[in-house]
Formats: C-alpha cells, structure tokens, sequence
C-alpha cells in the first residue's frame, strides 16, 4: 500500500491564491499599522491626533532628517551645495527608487539633495550621508542626536534612506515635528518639495508627491514614503490664506488612498485652525556637527590656567533701561564650559531654545553700511534673575574670546525676566560666534539692529 503524500500547508494557500485570482477575486495586501498627527503648523497646536506616538516604520519619510542635516551642514560650513561628491559602492548600490548613480562617479551635493527630496532616491541619500559624516553608521548616528534635539524622543534611525531596518523607527508625531522644523528652519530649501519636476545632474526627476501637490488647493510638499512594512506614509503641508496645516499618515494601504487621507486631514485642520493666530516658530536645536577626529581633543578656549580680569567697556549712547554689566573680578578657575551649564541650571534658568515662548525672530534689514556696522548682537539666553544673566555673560566671554573680545555685555529686563545678550558687533561676528557657541551646545540667536 503506497502512503500517503501529505502536502505543506503553504502548498494549499498557494494553489487558494492562485484560483482566487483565477476568479478575479482580489486578494488583500499585508496592512501596514494606521497613524495620523495633524497639527498648526503656525503655532504647533496639535488638532487631530491617532496612534500619534506608535513606533511604526518611517519608509522614505527618514529622508526628512537626512536632507535637514544636509541644510544644517551647508549652513554650518561643513561642505557646499557645489562640493563634488564621491559616490561610493555602498551608496550605488542601494535598491530602487534611485537616481542610479555609479561607483566612482562624482556629482555636486546639489543635485544629490534635489534627488532625495524630490525623487526619494535611496543612492543620493546614502551619498549625502557619507559625504557629511564619513560613513552611513556615523551618518545615522548624527541623525539619532538631531532627533534628540529636535524633541522627537520615539525616533531612531539606523540609516539615510528609509528602506527597513530592524530599529528603524518614528512615529506620527515626531515626523510632524520634523516636517514643522524643515519649513521654518529651512525655509530657503522649502521650495524643494513643491517642484513637481527637478534637474538632478545626469537627468530630471519627477516628484513622488506630484499627485497630491495638483489635487489639493495650497499643498506645497512635504515628503512621501513607502515600504511594504510600512505602507504608504505622507507627511504633507498646505496654505490657504494666513494659515497653514501640517498633516502626517503612516500606513495608507494605496497612493490613492494614503492621499484621499491626508486631503480629509488637512480639510480638518483648516476647519479647526483659527483664522488669526500669533506665529510662534519652534526654536532651532543645537548644532549637532560630527564629533572631533579621534585620539585628537580640540579646546577652543574652553579651559584657561589663569583668569583675567575683564575690563570696564564704556556706555555709549545706551538706553537707561539697557544696563551695561560690569564683569565681576572674581572669576571661577575651572572649566568655563561647565561653569556655564552649572550656572543655567543653579538657577532654574530657561534658554530661549525651551521657553514657552520663543522670542522673535531677527528682523531682516539691508546693510547700514558696506563696511560692516557694528549694529548686531546675540542672545545667550532668558534668565530668572540679573545675577545668573551677568554670570553667564562673564563665563559665556571667558569661553568664546575669539569672537566676543570687544563687545558689550548687557542684561535687559523684560516681563519675561533678564535676557542675557552681547552687543557692538558685525553680521559676521555675530553669526560666527552664535555657530562656536552652538557647536559646544550653547544656546544662542543672532539679534539684528532696529
């Protein structure tokens, strides 16, 4: 007697699938998990919110954080928009959507950040990874301190492009975040995510989110994302009048769907948005520049073997309500820096990049003149009271001499408490101080004159 053959189980469901289609019967994809964040996009005011803090697979959403740096670096001097990048193996290699770039070939940061915000091209962010930071762990690695510092405390990344990785993971509420900071702190690079098509260098490339930009009245991007773990994502941004709405989906089952989805976002938000409302900006995070070679410590005045006494610098012209301080003689011989984080919180001191709110912005001026006015200032910080802004304005001195030698310090009084700022300087000074002084997790914004 012959036995029996027993066949697999998966045997069955093949040959199940194979008449369901055979039948026309349509046969239903894996569901990604659903999450949605929609929020103010001018005040931050959450509006709608679901799953908004479930740890999901973020796709090509990532690319967000891999072009924010890529703006922060350019920003910072770390390489140009002109650079010609080296397109390594690892990066040539990575799977479609691509712009197919070749091993060895060598292609301005330009075109590869136009490639990953418009196309979502997997080489080109891999490439903007490496050229930044070395290498795509070291890359993930910054992109993990950004995050940190923007506030997005449920997101980890293990790589620049978004295609699935065990660890890789955001959620609706931290993309959003990402995408609010990517408007405001960026705005110059915005216009990116609106193009509906774009030059990459070796060929024009179409945008992944061209349906929803010409289906939705005031849609202007933001990024789109699919993997198969994470079905279709979409963070999107749309004006109409003085308000604008941000909208995040994670997990739409099709790009018809995902979009239809994010259009009733955003109709609810503009529905539940106020008509006025004051424009508060979230505070840019400290510069999170890649590390010092290693076995190489760099100290840039931050420590000092003998402490100076700082001179009296006089008042010129200065309103009544604008005191100038005068240093203390008594200067702590320890490391200034740690003196700094000691002093702000001793005092329970709030820094203008966590107030409430967050203080406005520099008011954009032409020239006074072609030889560089010293009409600028930065501002280290709002303190509780004179005491710690004065300490802070001594040891925040005694830190950066290079750039601040030759300014005033002055403590001004508000209703908010006692802004701590450094005055009597260029536009240059100014921005280049506030760069040494973020680069060491100091706080600090340029202030232009009125």
């Amino acid at each position: 007697m012959k036995a029996r053959r027993i066949w697999p189980a998966r045997y069955g469901l093949l040959i199940l699938t194979l008449v369901w289609l055979a039948l026309g019967v349509p046969v239903v994809a894996f569901a990604a998990p659903y999450a949605a964040m929609v929020v103010d996009a001018r005040s931050g005011e959450v509006l709608h919110a679901r799953n908004a803090d479930t740890r999901l697979h973020p796709a090509s959403l990532t690319k967000m954080m891999t072009l924010y740096i890529a703006f922060e670096a350019v920003k910072n001097g770390e390489i140009s928009l002109d650079t010609k990048v080296r397109i390594s193996r690892n990066a040539a290699a990575e799977p479609p959507s691509k712009l197919g770039l070749k091993s060895g070939q060598r292609i301005a940061l330009r075109y590869l950040i136009r490639a990953a915000a418009v196309k979502s091209a997997n080489d080109a962010a891999t490439a903007i990874g490496e050229a930044i930071e070395g290498s795509e762990a070291a890359f993930a690695r910054r992109m993990n301190r950004t995050a940190k510092a923007l506030g997005m405390s449920n997101t980890t990344f293990k790589n620049a492009h978004g295609l699935t990785e065990s660890g890789h993971l955001s959620t609706a509420r931290d993309m959003t975040t990402l995408g609010r900071h990517l408007l405001y702190d960026y705005p110059q690079y915005y216009n990116l995510f609106s193009r509906r098509s774009t030059s990459a260098g070796i060929k024009t490339v179409n945008n992944t989110n061209r349906r929803l930009l010409d289906a939705y009245k005031g849609a202007d991007g933001i990024k789109t994302g699919y993997t198969r773990a994470a079905g279709f994502n979409l963070v999107a941004s749309a004006e109409r009048g003085n308000e604008r709405v941000i909208a995040t989906v994670f997990g739409g089952r099709s790009t018809a769907s995902r979009n239809a989805k994010v259009a009733e976002l955003l109709d609810l938000g503009f529905k539940r948005a106020p008509s006025q409302v004051a424009l508060r900006k979230p505070a840019p995070p400290a510069y999170q520049g890649g590390p010092p070679p290693a076995g190489k410590t760099v100290r840039v005045a931050t420590a000092v073997t003998k402490s100076l006494r700082p001179k009296l610098r006089p008042v010129v012209n200065e309103p009544e309500n604008q005191p100038v301080v005068v240093a203390s003689a008594k200067v702590i011989e320890h490391d200034i820096q740690s003196a700094l984080l000691q002093a702000q919180e001793e005092t329970g001191a709030t820094l203008v990049a966590t107030a409430p709110t967050p203080p406005p912005q520099p008011k954009v001026v032409t020239r006074l003149s072609t030889s560089g006015g010293r009409h600028w200032g930065i501002n280290v910080g709002r303190y509780a009271s004179r005491y710690a802004a004065e300490k802070v304005l001594l040891k925040t001195a005694l830190a950066e001499m290079a750039t601040l030698d030759g300014t005033l310090r002055k403590v001004v009084k508000n209703s908010r408490g006692y802004e701590a700022n450094f005055m009597g300087m260029t536009q240059d000074t100014a921005d280049l101080a506030c760069r040494r002084l973020q680069a060491r997790q100091i706080t600090c914004y340029t202030i232009g004159p009125s």
